[in-house]
Parts: C-alpha cells; structure tokens; sequence
C-alpha cells in the first residue's frame, strides 16, 4: 500500500482545479448551459472541432433529462438520422421500426458524456449561471456561482459571483430558457420565452432544430430553450430533434468563430412553417 497524506489528497485536488481553471475554463471559445441532450451534444461537437468549450450544469450530475426516460422508465428514443449521433458514441441502439430507435438511458448519458469528455469539454458542475456578460452588441460570457450558495438563506445571498469568457455562449437549459429570459430583460427584440407549446411529436422534433439560431450576438439559443422561446410543441420523451439541434448549434458556434456563415437573427421575426402549429398561451 502507498503512504499518502490527506494533504496531499487535498492539495492534488485544489492545484488541479485551480490549474485546469485557469487554462480551460476561464478564458474559452465556447460556453454551453446546459448538459442534457442538446447541451452535450453542443459540447462534444464543439470541442472535436477543435474549440476550447466548457459545459455549465447546476445539477450535481450531467445529463439533464436522458437519466429517466419517459413516465420514470429507463429507455430513450431518438428518431432518425440522430440515431447516428448516437452510434458515434457508441450507444446500442434497437430499431423499434418506422425511424424509432431506443436505448437505456444509462447507456446513453454515459456514453455521451463520456465522448463529450474524451473530445475535451470541460464540465463546471454544481454551478449556476447567474448572468451574461454583455458588453455595447455582443454577449462575452457568463457571471457563475456555486449553485449550493443559491440555497442559502436571503441574508447571505450577498456573496458575489465570478465572470468567464467566451466568444459564444449556448442556451441549451431547457424549457426555463434562463439566457434568453435574461437577455430579453436588457434588449429590445428579445421575445420574453413564452413557455412550450402542448405535445406534437414530429413538429416538435423539426421545430427544435429549425428555431436553434443565433439570437444575439454571441448567443445561440439551442434546443428545447429554442422551442420554449418561441412558443412551439414539446416533443416528450424523445430526444432525437434535441440531439441535432445542439449538433446545429456547433455548427453555428464554430461559423461565427472562425468566421463563417453564423449570423445573428436579432430583430428576425421567426415564424412556424405550419398554420397547425398547437401552441399553449
């Protein structure tokens, strides 16, 4: 058996986040909110695409929504072609016929964030993001806290946070869109996310990918935070439209950095394709 201290332990974990800190997470490319599906795949993308990326989670644990399946059963489905990121994972998927795939959800969040990893993403678990950076036009990062000092009493909530940068920020939280909803609070033409829509599987898993786009400069809203803003159907519990958005919204991170095609949507008034769409006001 080895001989080593507690202080030891205690400074190889101290030094080491600190160290990774200050070189990875500081300073970087590209800042996802979110890790569930679309957030992890946003990251895992970005980061083989050679971007400095960091993924933020309040959770203890990353992965959002794919841990508990539909009504608490442990199975995931993803609709064709996201099955294929999914096998790029190494996920063992069943083909349940007309499209569908399903696998355990286990298998899928571990492997997922296990490729996230393996590409490079840095991972601030426990951490809440409390604000943008914005700066004249362009948002410039996020203001984080540890999300256990959020749950203290009101009278110790003056503890101040702390700033990281980045060239593009990603709202992938979901259905309370918290970036968006803060954005709007500050720029006109920001619409106030409405909430989601009722369920309707295939507009839904189209219309998560569609609406992903650069909202601001510098933010890409992604995912269900994307269908939550404006208003469109939820999808229940398949990921599939989830998984390509956040692959889109890679995509449009690394355009707008390496100065591509990425161009923001402000002002853009977007509008669902179908007459039909069901919306819950």
């Amino acid at each position: 058996m080895t001989n080593i201290s507690e202080i030891h332990v205690t400074k190889t974990i101290v030094n080491e986040f600190l160290d990774d800190f200050i070189n990875n997470i500081l300073d970087s490319d590209v800042v996802v909110v979110g890790s569930g599906p679309c957030g992890a795949t946003a990251a895992k993308y970005c980061a083989e695409k050679g971007l400095k990326t960091v993924m933020i989670e309040r959770n203890l644990y990353a992965g959002g929504g794919m841990w508990q399946g539909g009504y608490l059963m442990p199975k995931n489905t993803v609709g064709a072609p996201a099955n294929k990121i999914l096998e790029e994972c190494g996920v063992h998927l069943k083909d349940a016929g007309n499209g569908l795939y399903v696998c355990d959800s286990f298998d899928m969040v571990s492997k997922m964030l296990s490729s996230a990893c393996d590409a490079g993403v840095k991972l601030l678990n426990s951490t809440n993001v409390d604000d943008l950076i914005l700066k004249e036009d362009h948002v410039d990062g996020v203001v984080i806290q540890w999300f256990p000092a959020k749950q203290m009493p009101p009278f110790m909530t003056c503890m101040d946070p702390i700033a990281i940068r980045s060239k593009v920020v990603i709202d992938a939280t979901g259905h309370d869109s918290l970036l968006v909803k803060r954005l709007s609070e500050q720029r006109p033409g920001i619409p106030v996310p409405k909430g989601c829509g009722s369920l309707w599987v295939d507009e839904a898993e189209k219309q998560t990918v569609e609406l992903t786009h650069e909202i601001y400069p510098g933010l890409i809203v992604a995912g269900m935070s994307a269908t939550s803003t404006y208003g469109a159907p939820r999808m229940g519990p398949i990921f599939g439209g989830m998984l390509l958005a956040g692959k889109k919204a890679a995509q449009l991170a690394y355009d707008k950095i390496k100065g591509g095609k990425a161009k923001s949507s402000m002002g853009m008034k977007i509008r669902h394709k179908s007459p039909e769409v069901l919306v819950t006001e």
